[in-house]
């Protein structure tokens, strides 16, 4: 089957083919996708030191309590760490370490090693009553026991229950111990030497010696030593450094270093991170993630999980195989169960403590726009798949967003949003300086209406109605049509403005020229009012041949200036000149990133219904160029928007990266990335760019596309669970429609991705 096929399938709209023809599309196929499951400690002062997961799949915390194990725990529902009381001969003890051996738990106390596995005959009387450090291993044969005790000075040896080595450091404590398999020898870490072990030979080697070192993993005949300012590698064979202590990490303050799944994590006094193969990290920072930041181990857990035990408890980082397509299935179910209102896709808010069970929904400055955006991903992915199931999705917000109209009780005129009557504040104006007001009595004694509609929520009702109008048949499109009929005939008929139930035009809504061109050719407002309003009224005409909306068009762009302000370059957007007005200082303080996205989805009116082959060559003109301004963003929806114009090269392994790194989680956990030496931070600039090059969507804390991508923290607490319903599943839908992204391939054992997450 085809690409192509993907993107005509049940329907012939001519924009499925403006993607070029020799445009490769992504093949689906499962990738890695991360996510974690917390289990938080009920005590967070208590001490926790180790965890491992044997064979059984059986997970262990040790604290300065005993032992733990999670309990209960989900995907965005968390579970606790609870005592263990499994085996009550080894609870009862007072353990000071556990580790692994062939997969099996060991467990260290003031007298002996031991384990519950090989029918609990391994028992080693280690003679160190303060021993808290060990490590184990097979010995000459791979199949003999080895194993190393340290108190933070003796060190001791066995091979099958006989010590065969004893001794210290010289001036040195050990805090850390590490056997190597390959070589049957044991490395010995102290605060300020590494040292080797030949158990054989009974020698105990220097081999560096550096302050402040912090922890040691050996991987692939290399040395990996962490200090409180980076790490060092250095040559297990010849203990040669190679390069220089490296010090670009997302924090250098190293407090673990371990081996997982064959690759190498990090832990640290601010998160952990997993080296890739490109060199640079995956951050795992917040409670997006981990139940704290202050790392004190890592270890594997069943599967493909990752165990990173912090102060506060214990993170699953999971890592299971998934196509793009039940991705966008997994944010259908989050949006469905929680973020429906009236039809509405809206965000959800008043979450106390990330408890979803606390969520409530309520009528939000946005949710038109929101909807709109949901929407159209359900219009693109019943054109694509025939899913009864979409189309309903998507039925019952046109519903909704055609229930904007018929409440206010004017003509052509809707509304912010509606609520049931008395739980919004009435004001008798629709405007008086805040987006919290504009309530006003419906008709119907059981609703309530919000005015003060803006252009931003303008765009969202012709961004749908006119893929309505297009996409779909008989009744469902002619009741779109006379939406968009009726919306442009009011503005129109008002002198290119929205006039709220006051009489006076909102505060956004305003096309006017004396409006548009009263600001200078810098203030991003005169081009993207050109710009979004001559893509309405093309729409409109296409759709109602009304000569009207043809003429006006003309009119605005040719006498007053219209088409050179939509073609103006972004590179020549910037802050007001002296002697600019207040207005327009304070509008161009900074890039306004919602007016990108009003731009994007309005450019689904633009090129496609020019008027002209000139013209549509012109839109494409200023389309690239709004798109290469955006590009270091690497959002998939402008990506894609851009691919709309028939564009060979518009990003597509950018756009690939962007979904498959969008977090499943989407609480908006305090996040924090300032603090980073593995970025490269550039000056402070109009666009508000803070890096080199933008974070990973689920290491960064804003998702929105309105929202500057590049802002680097967001502290505070939890407010709110973002909808995917716009930020993804508008851009992925999008793709398949367009024929860029294909159907799954299969879930193979191995697939090739773009990164190793």
């Amino acid at each position: 089957m085809s690409w192509l096929f993907y993107g005509t399938l049940f329907h012939s709209f001519t924009l499925s083919l403006l993607v070029s023809a020799q445009q490769t599309a992504y093949r689906d196929v499962p990738y890695r996708q991360d996510y974690s499951i917390k289990y938080y400690a009920a005590d967070t002062t208590l001490q926790l030191s180790h965890t491992c997961t044997d064979r059984n799949g059986v997970t262990q915390v040790l604290s300065a309590n005993g032992l733990l194990h999670p309990s209960g725990g989900q995907f965005q529902y968390p579970g606790k760490l609870v005592a263990d009381q499994t085996y009550r001969p080894v609870t009862d003890r007072k353990l000071s370490a556990l580790g692994l051996y062939n997969q099996q738990l060991i467990y260290l106390d003031e007298t002996a090693l031991f384990s519950n596995a090989w029918a609990g005959k391994l028992y080693i009387e280690h003679g160190l009553p303060a021993a808290r450090l060990f490590c184990v291993g097979a010995f000459e044969d791979k199949q003999s026991f080895s194993g190393l005790v340290s108190d933070g000075v003796r060190l001791r040896c066995w091979q099958n229950g006989s010590r065969v080595w004893e001794g210290t450091l010289p001036q040195d404590s050990v805090i850390g111990l590490q056997y190597e398999a390959a070589q049957q020898r044991y490395w010995v870490l102290g605060k300020h030497s590494l040292n080797v072990l030949d158990p054989k030979a009974g020698q105990l080697q220097i081999v560096f010696q550096q302050p402040g070192l912090t922890c040691l993993a050996v991987f692939q005949n290399k040395l990996y030593i962490g200090t409180h300012d980076g790490y060092q590698v250095l040559d297990a064979r010849s203990f040669a450094p190679i390069n220089g202590i490296q010090k670009r990490l997302p924090w250098p303050d190293l407090t673990v270093i371990s081996v997982i799944h064959g690759k190498l994590w990090f832990g640290s006094s601010r998160g952990a991170f997993m080296l890739r193969q490109d060199g640079a990290f995956n951050y795992y920072y917040g409670e997006r993630w981990l139940p704290g930041n202050t790392v004190t181990a890592i270890g594997e857990g069943a599967g493909e999980t990752v165990c990173v035990l912090t102060n506060k408890g214990l993170g699953e980082i999971r890592f299971e195989p998934m196509t793009l397509e039940q991705k966008a299935l997994r944010y259908e179910q989050q949006v469905r169960q929680r973020h429906i209102r009236y039809g509405f896709n809206c965000d959800v808010t008043m979450i106390q403590n990330g408890d979803l069970s606390t969520a409530q929904m309520g009528q939000r400055d946005s949710d038109n726009l929101w909807t709109s955006m949901y929407l159209v991903s359900q219009l693109f992915r019943y054109k694509v798949t025939g899913s009864k199931e979409a189309l309903q999705n998507c039925m019952e917000s046109f519903e909704a967003m055609e229930r904007l109209f018929s409440i206010t009780g004017m003509d052509g005129f809707f509304g912010r949003g509606f609520e049931r009557r008395g739980y919004h504040k009435f004001e008798a104006k629709a405007w008086d300086g805040g987006l919290t007001n504009g309530w006003n009595h419906a008709s119907d004694p059981q609703w309530d209406w919000r005015g003060t509609t803006s252009s931003d929520q303008t765009v969202g009702q012709l961004f749908c109605l006119t893929l309505m109008a297009e996409l779909m048949d008989g009744d469902v499109k002619k009741r779109a049509i006379t939406l968009m009929d009726g919306l442009m005939t009011n503005i129109v008929r008002n002198n290119w403005y929205l006039i709220d139930v006051d009489g006076k035009p909102t505060l956004w809504g305003k096309w006017h020229p004396d409006y548009v061109n009263s600001f200078p050719i810098t203030v991003g407002d005169r081009k993207i009012m050109s710009s979004n309003i001559i893509a309405f009224l093309q729409a409109a005409y296409h759709f109602t041949k009304k000569p009207i909306y043809r003429q006006e068009a003309y009119e605005l762009m040719e006498q007053y200036g219209y088409l050179d302000n939509l073609m103006r370059p972004m590179s020549e957007i910037g802050k007001a000149p002296q002697g600019a007005g207040d207005w327009a200082k304070m509008l161009s303080e900074e890039w306004n990133h919602s007016d990108d996205e009003m731009y994007f989805l309005a450019y689904w009116c633009l090129y496609p219904y020019a008027f002209t082959p000139e013209l549509k060559e012109k839109y494409r003109e200023a389309i690239r160029d709004h798109w290469q301004a955006e590009r270091p963003e690497k959002d998939g929806l402008w990506n894609l928007c851009y691919a709309m114009t028939s564009a060979k090269s518009f990003d597509l392994p950018e756009t690939i990266w962007y979904l498959q790194e969008f977090p499943l989680d989407m609480i908006e956990w305090p996040v924090l990335n300032s603090h980073r030496k593995d970025i490269d931070f550039v000056p402070a600039n109009f666009r508000g760019q803070t890096t080199k090059e933008i974070l990973p969507p689920d290491e960064r804390p804003e998702l929105k596309h309105n929202r500057n991508l590049f802002k680097l923290d967001r502290p505070g607490k939890v407010a709110s669970e973002l909808s995917a319903g716009d930020s993804f599943l508008l851009p992925y839908w999008m793709g398949r429609y367009l024929g860029v992204i294909s159907a799954p391939v299969g879930m193979q054992k191995s697939s090739p991705h773009v990164s190793d997450r």
